[in-house]
């Protein structure tokens, strides 16, 4: 459907803001509102990027995951620059974390050290039960809210609310 959606976005005029002008009409009536993307840079994400007042990074505890997060921060800074004044990092976000892992370890590390605020306190761990929820057709809470994972998902949102409420 994502791919569908995309093919059809490139037949419009100012394709990159259609979804802005979509959530324009509706945004007053929420104090969120989370565009989940794909892991890519194409069409969608971009649209989110432009209908965004900021972004929450995702960063799985990983090596390749950290290089590629400097080419985000810098397309986020150009789209910034160039379609959405108002786009920022909210924060990043650490994922999938395995804390028998030397690495997650030092990946997050390296993050708080050159991103400081900007990292999440919350860290969602690598969790069975939140990798099993999408093949059961639920999100993490329904399918397993006293699981690890959705325990830090709860976490996360509090933390949002309150960095908001500052």
């Amino acid at each position: 459907d994502l791919t569908v959606a995309e093919v059809r976005l490139m037949e419009y005029l100012a394709r990159e803001s259609r979804l802005q002008n979509a959530l324009d009409k509706i945004k007053d009536n929420y104090d969120f509102i989370f565009i989940d993307c794909p892991p890519a840079l194409n069409l969608l994400t971009v649209n989110a990027l432009c209908a965004a007042d900021s972004v929450i990074i995702p960063m799985q505890c990983e090596y390749f995951a950290l290089e590629g997060l400097t080419l985000l921060i810098e397309t986020v800074d150009q789209l910034a620059s160039a379609v959405n004044s108002k786009l920022k990092i909210e924060g990043i976000l650490r994922t999938m974390f395995d804390n028998r892992n030397r690495l997650s370890t030092d990946v997050s590390d390296e993050l708080k050290k050159n991103f400081g605020d900007l990292v999440y306190e919350t860290i969602i761990p690598r969790n069975v039960r939140l990798a099993e929820a999408p093949s059961y057709g639920k999100p993490a809470m329904y399918y397993d809210k006293s699981s690890v994972g959705s325990k830090a998902y709860l976490s996360l949102a509090a933390e949002i609310i309150s960095k908001a409420n500052k």
